[in-house]
């Protein structure tokens, strides 16, 4: 089993494998209130993961010691996700009354012809969802699948460094549960909205619509944060490390801002503007009630202000720890600036709670 909705008491390492990064965060919980008990980002080597796809087992392995021994966290068992992209989901109804057991022998046998795989190389799990709307007898049951090539090398990278994978989960359902923690901030939790999340990482951005909490459409596009750091090399004949440094913490030419910042942030603004057509087109809505900017790319100054100025649409950062507390270990400054890149972290370790 892919063990994507295991319930599992104990503290797990919320671990997102990215295309640039390793990110890693450990939250604990004390009555209704988080805590962020630690939390790392280090960097991968170029090429390690590749479309979201870990390319290199080695360089993963040495990035995730590093990334524990930077947040000096004590903890072994992780929550890691599988991009969405890599998970077939199916929403199947079954007979109601069925026990776990016969509930995964019968989709065993239903699965052969939703799954395009031999059924040997996936691995499966299911959650029922609840009754059917349309048949008191029978129950919705959510069927996910993925090769399990996805899930072992995820398993095998963290293994290098002494980590287990209690859970796997699909990035899509991590991003829905962080997602949760924000819902409180906009609408005070009380209508239904819909909500963008753009996820704008190295190489990709992705488009989430959430309505009423639940992801409803999903897009990735090729287009990143990388973008810009190209061309702050090319421009300045930096290294990528110099250029990746450059654009965290300054200290470019004058001329930066203008010639290289500003088309990106409109590149940027097109992009988000040309996913939400797209989302809009494919059905019953023509609006949403907010825009979540999350990844890297979401800390660049004023680029909410920039979108929500050509879209329309009232636009925010991401920061699902604006609520929490924070141990000593944690840097309060490093965390809000890393915040938006690491919702699919927190949407892991959430899952210690489940």
């Amino acid at each position: 089993m892919l063990g994507l909705f295991n319930k599992n008491a104990n503290t797990l390492l919320g671990i997102d494998i990215s295309s640039t990064s390793v990110k890693l965060l450990e939250l604990s919980r004390s009555g209704s209130r988080y805590k962020v008990e630690a939390y790392a980002v280090e960097p991968l080597p170029p090429n390690a993961v590749v479309e979201k796809n870990i390319a290199e087992l080695e360089g993963v392995g040495q990035a995730l010691t590093r990334v524990l021994s930077k947040a000096r966290s004590g903890v072994k068992s992780v929550a890691v996700a599988v991009a969405g992209s890599a998970v077939i989901t199916k929403t199947i109804e079954m007979e109601a009354g069925l026990s776990d057991d016969d509930l995964e022998n019968q989709l065993k046998i239903e699965a052969d012809q939703y799954i395009p795989y031999p059924l040997e190389e996936v691995a499966i799990d299911f959650e029922v969802q609840g009754p059917s709307p349309r048949n008191p007898d029978r129950v919705e049951v959510l069927l996910a699948a993925c090769r399990k090539e996805n899930v072992e090398v995820r398993e095998a990278a963290l293994a290098l460094s002494g980590l287990t994978a209690k859970v796997v989960d699909v990035e899509a359902y991590a991003l829905e549960r962080a997602y949760g923690l924000l819902a409180e901030q906009l609408g005070g939790g009380q209508e239904v909205l819909t909500v963008a999340v753009v996820d704008i990482g190295a190489t990709m951005t992705t488009l989430s619509v959430l309505h009423d909490g639940r992801t409803i459409y999903t897009r990735e596009q090729l287009f990143g944060g990388k973008q810009l750091t190209e061309e702050i090399q090319r421009r300045y004949g930096l290294s990528v490390e110099e250029a990746g440094l450059a654009k965290k913490q300054g200290g470019l030419p004058d001329d930066y801002d203008s010639e290289v910042l500003q088309p990106f942030k409109e590149a940027v603004v097109q992009q988000v503007s040309r996913s939400l057509q797209f989302f809009f087109a494919a059905g019953q809505f023509n609006d949403v009630d907010y825009i979540l900017l999350a990844g890297g790319t979401a800390s660049i100054p004023d680029l909410d202000r920039l979108i929500q100025q050509k879209i329309g649409t009232q636009t925010l950062v991401a920061n699902p720890f604006a609520d929490m507390a924070l141990g000593s270990r944690v840097n309060a400054g490093a965390l809000a600036s890393d915040a938006p890149s690491l919702m699919i972290a927190c949407g892991l370790a959430l899952r210690s709670f489940d």
